[in-house]
């Protein structure tokens, strides 16, 4: 999946702290506001530490500004960003707290110590050429950097600005898509292949083994023939078990990506009439959902992903939330605010019990039921 994110003119060479950094977070909300979906937990596990934050790598071509993105959205950013290829080599990380009012709200009536709100970490990868699957670049090095990440920001240059160099000598965003995306295809293809020629020689050593063989080599044999016709492996429609098999692959174009549209400031307000940006802005699509836990102790919230399960949504709190799950009692945010609290809800036959099919929707508050 992909969404398209639109962006003030952000040359490599120009600092972030200039008023720039306003038109561009003035965009931002068209990322954050995917994040919303509410769940309350059990107070068995109110005290964990366990953090769970969305890793969101920022990529594209060399000198397409992805370090003054950077820079502009992590508060004290200070990557080095300047007008020639390659000025980042080793990744930076910031992390950015993802507003949500209803998380204070939750707070208030749950009377927590603390509330905690969900968090981006932020990557900013080296700049990414032709060949880099071959070598050519920083190659794997930086395809390994992409792969440690759950989602990807790509920046694409969609202003024209002679003193900014472009690494193919002219701004044409499509195919500075199309060089980016083929070569995570490459890389993909490469690795999916090994896999499959290793699992054609090696033998499971138990039935449940060789299940999970099976249902891993059917995957990626219905993967290998989508990137050899250049499209992503999250263009495959696969089954739950399917997925869960290849997903220590990592695989870099089962990511979902955002495509952000690197524009002239003058373009912000009419953004279509930028032939660069119509390319751009077909390929949005959702990203992410979102997540609060709520106790005595603290209020907080998690990043899941559209389309999760109950019990998914509970395992990104704990993995025994997930192991052990019963039913999810649930009750829209709405109502709960009005009663004021669970147990309110409870009274007035608000609750509803949710089971193991159950997929998570925007506002849901949770209390999950679990035995391990």
């Amino acid at each position: 999946m992909a969404r398209a994110l639109l962006c003030s003119h952000l040359p490599p060479s120009i600092s972030s702290s200039l008023p720039l950094k306003s038109s561009l977070l003035l965009q931002w909300p068209s990322i954050s506001k995917t994040s919303h979906s509410l769940l309350l937990i059990n107070r068995r596990f109110s005290a964990a530490k366990i953090s769970m934050s969305l890793r969101a790598g920022i990529v594209g071509l060399p000198n397409v500004g992805k370090s003054t993105l950077f820079n502009a959205v992590v508060e004290n950013g200070k990557a080095q960003a300047a007008n020639f290829p390659f000025c980042t080599i080793e990744p930076n990380v910031g992390i950015v707290a993802v507003p949500d009012p209803r998380l204070s709200v939750l707070s208030e009536l749950s009377k927590s110590q603390r509330a905690v709100p969900a968090s981006i970490e932020f990557v900013d990868i080296a700049g990414l050429v032709k060949g880099a699957s071959q070598g050519e670049g920083l190659g794997n090095k930086f395809l390994s950097h992409i792969r440690e990440v759950d989602s990807i920001l790509q920046v694409v240059r969609c202003f024209e600005d002679n003193d900014i160099i472009h690494v193919n000598g002219k701004v044409d965003p499509k195919s500075d898509i199309d060089v980016i995306n083929l070569e995570l295809v490459f890389s993909d293809l490469d690795q999916v292949e090994k896999r499959i020629d290793k699992l054609k020689k090696g033998k499971a050593k138990d039935p449940q083994s060789k299940v999970k063989e099976e249902a891993e080599k059917s995957a990626l044999e219905k993967i290998q023939q989508a990137l050899m016709d250049g499209k992503p492996a999250r263009s495959v429609s696969l089954t739950d078990f399917e997925k869960d098999a290849v997903r220590h692959l990592c695989l870099l174009t089962m990511k979902p990506v955002i495509y952000v549209a690197n524009v002239a400031e003058s373009d912000l307000a009419e953004p279509g009439k930028n032939s660069h940006v119509e390319d751009v802005m077909n390929l949005a699509s959702e990203l992410q959902s979102g997540l609060i836990t709520i106790s005595a102790q603290e209020t907080k919230a998690w990043t899941i992903r559209s389309g999760m399960t109950a019990p998914q949504a509970a395992g990104v709190i704990h993995s025994d939330f997930e192991r052990g799950f019963i039913r999810a009692e649930t009750v829209a945010y709405d109502d709960f605010v009005a009663a004021g609290s669970f147990a309110a809800a409870r009274e007035k036959g608000l609750l509803r019990s949710e089971g193991k099919d159950y997929v998570v929707q925007e506002g849901d508050i949770m209390l999950f039921r679990f035995n391990v």
